[in-house]
């Protein structure tokens, strides 16, 4: 059976996509490899889904640091706004929070996923689950159709291709769209991941798993020199560190790795300069003069973080208040200021939650998402080397650049 428009993917951008083009008049099947759609969608902002930043555009694009650029067409089409009020008309209010992120109010990812799944079913879109896609149909560098794993046909003079990056491959964004793009000419930037957890030296970080540190600012050093700082929620795990903050600055941490010393350095008290944590101590210490060291910090910090503190200062824990000189004191405000870890590695792909790196962005024709390689080929979302920091941007730039390509199908 030949269809006008296959799309290849269920996710965000695919299923966006599918249903613009449909609701435009196109015939469209959606080819899922998954027994459900928006595997991925299920799993973002730990099931809450964090669809987007209510940020302006112009922001947005910042928090592209490498190809924001390419986004302006996409973004400018179809903006965070239009997504908000895309996903209100579905019967799924948003709610803005912290960091300007927004979420559904239901803070549910299935209601995100379940309005999509009626949208397309309202727009008449047919839908073949359990099916992968092995290679593209090309002719004279012109689309016509797809082949599955079975060796099935499915021809079409449109296809938009949106198999996702190679993060969270149980979601199967297992990475086989950028090998099927590679066969047909397209440039594939290195995969990397971003947004990950990273792996630390120090064995205290690990006896500190399950703490999360809020308010703190972390700075990344490479041979010594910062080159990033973030101001956040931090998170100690039993491999190393996550969180907000440490997501954010992992993507430079994977640009920098195996090119010299990686370290970070988490100020616990960034409010305070050094002079005035001095004085804050030692208001601490004259209210508990008479007690040991290793009871004298409950009012500065969590009680986790306590015993690893007094492990890390030249202060002897037993050692009583009263008898702490002002050069003791002032290693410790030092060690406040810099609590530091050394940076072994990241937890790889299947932690990531986006993809560094894919298909060149000059490949591709930003103001359609047309390719510049296969004419008739449309490619969306995370399989296109566009990654952002964390905070909703990804998910927002997988919605735009499907929207576009969907309603510039069927010109």
């Amino acid at each position: 059976m030949e269809d006008k428009v296959i799309v290849v993917g269920g996710g965000a951008a695919g299923m966006i996509a599918a249903g613009i083009a449909a609701k435009n008049g196109a015939d469209v099947l959606l080819l899922e490899k998954n027994e459900q759609l928006g595997k991925k969608i299920l799993i973002t902002g730990k099931g809450r889904c964090n669809l987007t930043n209510d940020c302006d555009i112009e922001e947005i694009i910042n928090n592209f640091p490498d190809t924001g650029s390419f986004l302006y067409s996409a973004l400018y089409t179809f903006s965070n706004y239009q997504l908000r009020e895309f996903f209100d008309q579905l019967g799924v209010p948003t709610k803005v929070e912290r960091g300007d992120r927004v979420f559904p109010k239901s803070d549910s990812a299935i209601d995100v996923v379940a309005a999509l799944k009626k949208y397309l079913d309202k727009n008449g879109v047919k839908i073949k689950l359990n099916t992968a896609v092995d290679n593209l149909l090309v002719e004279k560098n012109q689309i016509k159709g797809v082949i599955d794993r079975s060796g099935n046909q499915y021809l079409a003079k449109k296809v938009i291709f949106t198999p996702g990056g190679a993060v969270y491959p149980s979601t199967g964004s297992s990475g086989d769209g950028y090998n099927i793009l590679k066969d047909v000419g397209h440039t594939v930037k290195p995969i990397k991941p971003s947004l990950v957890p990273l792996e630390t030296k120090e064995e205290w970080a690990t006896e500190a798993q399950g703490l999360p540190l809020k308010n703190v600012e972390a700075t990344l050093y490479f041979n010594e020199q910062p080159i990033k700082s973030e101001f956040g929620e931090l998170l100690f795990t039993h491999f190393g560190i996550s969180g907000p903050i440490v997501l954010t600055l992992s993507r430079d941490v994977v640009n920098h790795l195996g090119k010299g010393s990686l370290k970070l350095e988490i100020d616990l008290k960034p409010a305070l300069s050094k002079e005035k944590l001095d004085r804050r101590i030692q208001r601490d210490f004259n209210k508990y003069s008479r007690k040991q060291f290793k009871n004298s910090l409950g009012d500065l910090l969590p009680s986790t973080l306590i015993p690893i503190i007094i492990d890390l200062s030249p202060i002897p824990e037993d050692k009583f208040v009263n008898q702490i000189n002002a050069g003791e004191r002032s290693q410790l405000v030092k060690l406040f200021k810099g609590l530091t870890l050394t940076i072994l590695g990241t937890r790889g792909l299947r932690q990531a939650i986006v993809t560094k790196g894919g298909v060149a962005t000059d490949e591709i024709d930003p103001s359609t998402m047309e390719s510049k390689i296969v004419s008739g080929l449309y490619l969306a979302g995370e399989v296109i080397d566009i990654d952002a920091y964390t905070g909703g941007f990804n998910l927002q730039a997988a919605f735009s650049t499907g929207y576009l390509a969907g309603i510039n199908i069927i010109n």
